[in-house]
């Protein structure tokens, strides 16, 4: 959350980065109280919505929470991004640019 909150809320301009949250909740109303609590301004696919299913299957999320950063084509940048935001904090946003191939999009 504060990884997210200081790359689009503190800096100029926000970094090119969203989150999308697929629930792994029992029930909508869960979804929704946890959204509203933990992450209220991240994008989610609705409770019901069968791709999520697919998505977690492509992206082999077998445990949670799982945090992974893909490119805007869906290919994996890396699938240990909780790890990474741990480890490295901010730094690790540059490396996923230059990842994603993008990074010349951003600079001056």
């Amino acid at each position: 959350c504060d990884f997210y909150t200081e790359l689009l809320e503190e800096t100029e301009p926000p970094a090119p980065f969203e989150v999308v949250f697929i629930s792994s909740d029992h029930s909508a109303e869960e979804m929704v109280g946890y959204m509203h609590a933990m992450h209220g301004d991240w994008l989610a696919l609705p409770f019901h919505d069968p791709y999520k299913h697919d998505l977690k299957k492509k992206y082999n999320v077998t445990a949670i929470p799982k945090l992974v950063i893909v490119k805007q084509t869906g290919e994996v940048i890396t699938d240990k991004g909780r790890k990474q935001i741990r480890d490295k904090g901010l730094s690790c946003f540059q490396n996923w640019l230059a990842g994603a191939d993008i990074f010349q999009n951003f600079s001056s």
